[in-house]
């Protein structure tokens, strides 16, 4: 195992913090995308009615032998090839005590010091504050994967005085990621957790659902002087939103630096974060690897993988970073463009869709990006549910480049379109309805003219410096021709009656 301190960089003023560097190392626990748990065939489908997706096995009753589920194993070798990682053909399940209401077994079966999967790396690029050039690279070391399986959940604001336990998340399948304390901010953090997310959604590994616990963070966060030994880290347990993880982060390196600058010492401890404060608090000392006494587990063999079943699971798709530079570079796109169409892979597959066929990338980025997630937000619905498919936005689209209709007529349609699908053809209905854009130079010609003829006092303003009302003449045109004046033509032809040039 390497030397935790190999991959230091040289401190950044930008990310001292009133002269403290702060050290983040994340543990990501994504529940794996399979129809059964880890040992035993109940469904993980999530929402169920309390308690109906339960076996013996995840109920733990007595003398129930669990059997791992091959899909499992395949999902953690795929997972473990994408984050460039050391896939091991030799590894072990073993037993992890601990007592909780909603771990019925009174362990978890887990993975200690043989995991399936070891050192990694993933890159993750974070933009310049200025906005100007390229993003930076930072390479986030991952120490390894290893599969798990999830506990219950324990349900403590329905009644006053009694908890609820809902075992249908038991024994679902986890991969914990673990890294090494390679971050040196919140901002670092959450673009890692993003990236993984997004990763994980490439491969179709793990939904990312986070609102549904589907991939959930804890963030071990310590600081001190750079040049000095790391401090002590406190553990900020199940953040189940990037925005709220970068939030504790925060808080958590400004608590310790007031603590430490106050003469007081950091305790290791496991800390919750509180997003309606916006505080972490204390949830229970720090445990290490002894206290869990982590032995192999009697009732599972070793997991022996041979080179053709590794082998199987190396079919991957584009990753999601590759995909953002390809879009930038061949596209012609910007950095911040591609980034929200490769974070869900569903949505940078219908981008692909639309822009099948030579159409201008910027333009259907910018719709894809400002008007279609802006509806399908509204909505509630992903993209994968949209009422708008990409071949009809696609055609919407051409119709705005050939000039056919005017953007202000497209925003119409789509909105149209949004809340009921046409039937027939988009031309054909913009053919049946009269709204294909006016770029008859002739009659826009003669429209403007009588605009200035009649508008005297507004000509003069204009003329003599009050530019602004070249918007109003603009508005004028298009109240006079419904909104489809050619919005080029128009503007040709005013400067050239109106500016005199």
């Amino acid at each position: 195992m390497p030397d935790i301190l190999t991959n230091v960089r040289e401190v950044e003023p930008d990310n001292l913090v009133r002269g403290w560097e702060v050290i983040i190392g994340l543990e990501i626990h994504a529940q794996m995308a399979t129809v059964a748990k880890l040992f035993s065939g109940s469904a993980t489908q999530f929402g169920a009615e309390a308690n109906t997706h339960v076996s013996y096995i995840d109920g733990g009753f007595p003398g129930m032998l669990p059997v791992p589920n091959r899909a499992c194993i395949d999902v953690a070798i795929r997972t473990g090839l994408a984050l460039d990682a050391t896939i091991n053909p030799y590894s072990v399940f073993a037993r992890k005590n601990y007592f909780y209401p909603d771990l019925p077994q009174g362990y978890q079966i887990s993975q200690y010091d043989q995991p399936i999967v070891s050192e990694g790396h993933l890159i993750i690029d974070l933009p310049y504050h200025d906005g100007v050039g390229a993003a930076r690279a930072r390479t986030i070391r991952i120490e390894r994967l290893h599969i798990e399986q999830d506990a219950g959940k324990s349900i403590h604001d329905q009644y006053p005085d009694k908890s609820l336990i809902d075992l249908n998340r038991s024994g679902c399948a986890l991969m914990e990621i673990v890294s090494y304390p390679d971050m040196r901010s919140a901002e670092e953090a959450c673009a890692y957790v993003a990236e993984v997310r997004a990763v994980l959604r490439a491969i179709g590994t793990c939904d990312g659902n986070m609102q549904e616990g589907h991939l959930r963070a804890d963030a071990n966060v310590s600081v001190h002087r750079p040049g000095t030994p790391y401090g002590t880290r406190a553990e900020i347990k199940n953040l189940n939103s990037i925005r709220f993880l970068g939030q504790a982060i925060e808080h958590e390196a400004h608590r310790q630096i007031d603590l430490l600058e106050s003469g007081g010492t950091v305790v290791q401890e496991t800390r919750l974060f509180d997003p309606t404060s916006g505080v972490t608090r204390p949830m229970r000392s720090k445990e290490d690897a002894h206290d869990y006494r982590y032995f192999p587990d009697p009732d599972l063999l070793p997991i022996v993988l041979t080179p053709e079943g590794i082998a199987a699971c190396a079919d991957l798709p584009e990753l999601p970073r590759a995909k953002r530079h390809r879009f930038v570079a061949e596209l012609g796109i910007s950095n911040a463009d591609a980034a929200t169409l490769v974070a869900e892979g569903e949505r940078a597959v219908f981008f692909e869709q639309v822009l099948a066929g030579g159409r201008d990338a910027k333009i259907v980025a910018n719709w894809v990006i400002s008007e279609l997630l802006g509806v399908l937000n509204r909505m509630g619905v992903a993209i994968s549910e949209s009422p708008i498919s990409a071949q009809q936005l696609g055609a919407l689209i051409d119709l705005i480049q050939d000039g056919t209709i005017s953007g202000r007529i497209a925003k119409e349609l789509f909105a149209e379109m949004a809340e009921t699908p046409f039937t027939t053809p988009l031309a054909e209905v913009v053919a049946e309805r009269g709204l294909g854009q006016v770029s008859d130079s002739g009659a826009l010609e003669q429209l403007i003219r009588e605009l200035i003829d009649t508008n005297g006092e507004q000509v003069e303003r204009y003329r003599a410096g009050n530019t602004k009302l070249r918007g109003w003449f603009v508005g004028q045109v298009m109240k006079s021709t419904g909104g489809k004046a050619n919005p080029q033509v128009v503007n040709d032809l005013l400067t050239r009656l109106l500016d005199g040039s």
